[in-house]
């Protein structure tokens, strides 16, 4: 009998519902573009430890951005709801209790952020402001309020000239831990090693799980400054050796959840918040072979990188189907056993991806919504206006162009958007303005 007990004891831990419950790390850059990576084409950058995650993982290559700037798309990501259709909240979340982190702490998760917030603007009193995470379900914060661009120099604009002068110290941006500002300005050399230094250190200490690690890393970022271990190493300049030590970064975080003993539990994902910056040239990335960058709707704006990983659960595969970082809600809803979603609210739209994710099949994703004017529906995307690329040198409001009829392109065949199909399929076109119609309405 006493055995039997010792053996029942045991085997608790592997049946109580918190083992049951996987870990979740997402690792959320900022302005990393499409073609920045090795593993997605690029040729100068060496990144073998995201090449070594997607051939282990799964590697996506439709996967959107909630929105091709940076407040947009979090918003995305923390609600499960497309930013474009918060019509009763058009400058922000304002329910905490709703956020990503919130329902997971009600599944008994330890939430930590380490990095970049920027939700809803940019408070003047952040350690005060109502939408500071230590208010929307995280227990533990290290990071900025904002980009490290915000706020600019003094009497300035973030120009291409003053990115081009820039120093670590020139932005006076606060490091924050809780609270309390621990650092004014941040070195921004160190940033993301300090950040990676904390998420090996509390990966070790949450390793009894669950915990979810949201890591969002200030860079690549312009201004864009990597630590001195590897400055000058990369073949594609300053930007090259920011991007290399991201994929360091990534390397240590693994290694952290392999020492642990928690592979098997944790699902690691990668992604970026959207296209990159590629009018500040040197210090904006590529989004090769996709048309535009970041804060347009071509391909570029709003197409990033995605790989998840996840030892004996995922098996490698390359995924073409859609899906988007605001469908990562309902997905770590799922693998944390939570049915408490918001879809009531306006916007929802997040969508379930762990049939492709652990069985293998076709994303349920089908569609994809831009913005009110940009549409995609299976290989076809319809524009109803498009934006040009920010202004390097002024920062003016980029221009918009109208285009009636629409401009059609066949994603499948010309992944670059070149070449416009609205002549010769007028009933696509149909088809495609009234599903635009019926989710903007």
């Amino acid at each position: 009998m006493k055995r039997l007990l010792f053996f029942l004891a045991c085997l608790l831990p592997i049946l109580s519902p918190a083992a049951e419950k996987p870990n979740l790390v997402l690792i959320f850059v900022d302005d990393l573009g499409y073609g920045d990576l090795a593993c997605y084409g690029n040729k100068k950058v060496k990144t073998p430890n995201l090449d070594r995650l997607a051939a282990e993982g799964q590697r996506w290559t439709s996967f959107y951005a909630a929105g091709s700037t940076c407040v947009p798309s979090r918003r995305g990501l923390m609600s499960g709801r497309h930013p474009t259709l918060l019509k009763d909240q058009p400058i922000g979340i304002r329910e905490q209790d709703i956020l990503l982190p919130s329902m997971l702490k009600r599944q008994g998760y330890t939430n930590a952020i380490l990095g970049k917030w920027h939700l809803a603007g940019y408070p003047e009193d952040f350690g005060n402001a109502t939408m500071h995470p230590l208010n929307c379900g995280f227990d533990s914060h290290f990071g900025t309020p904002g980009s490290n661009d915000v706020p600019p120099p003094p009497g300035k604009k973030q120009t291409r000239a003053v990115f081009d002068t820039a120093d670590k110290f020139s932005f006076p941006v606060p490091l924050i831990r809780g609270r309390e500002v621990v650092e004014f300005p941040v070195n921004q050399e160190l940033l993301t090693k300090r950040y990676t230094e904390e998420a090996v250190k509390w990966i070790g200490e949450q390793k009894d799980g669950p915990f979810f690690l949201y890591l969002a890393h200030n860079m690549p970022h312009a201004p864009i400054f990597a630590s001195p271990e590897f400055q000058g190493k990369s073949e594609d300049g300053r930007f090259g050796d920011v991007v290399e030590e991201i994929d360091w970064s990534v390397g240590q975080v693994r290694k952290a959840i392999d020492e642990a003993g928690i592979a098997g539990n944790t699902l690691l994902v990668f992604t970026s918040d959207n296209g990159p910056w590629t009018a500040f040239g040197p210090h904006g990335g590529v989004a090769t072979p996709l048309r535009g960058e970041k804060s347009t709707s071509w391909e570029g704006g709003f197409r990033v990188p995605a790989i998840f990983h996840w030892p004996g659960k995922i098996a490698p595969a390359t995924v073409d189907g859609m899906g988007a970082n605001l469908d990562l809600y309902a997905t770590f809803a799922t693998l944390a056993g939570s049915d408490d979603l918001p879809s009531e609210k306006p916007g929802w739209m997040s969508t379930d991806l762990t049939p492709a994710l652990l069985e293998g099949k076709p994303s349920p994703r089908t569609n994809w919504l831009y913005n009110r004017s940009v549409y995609r529906s299976g290989k076809h995307k319809i524009h109803y206006v498009t934006k040009h690329p920010t202004n390097a040198e002024t920062r003016k409001k980029s221009p918009m162009t109208k285009h009636d009829p629409p401009l059609l392109y066949d994603l499948d065949a010309d992944i670059s958007e070149t070449t416009n199909l609205t002549g010769d399929h007028p009933g696509i076109v149909e088809q495609l303005t009234a599903e635009l119609e019926a989710l903007t309405r």
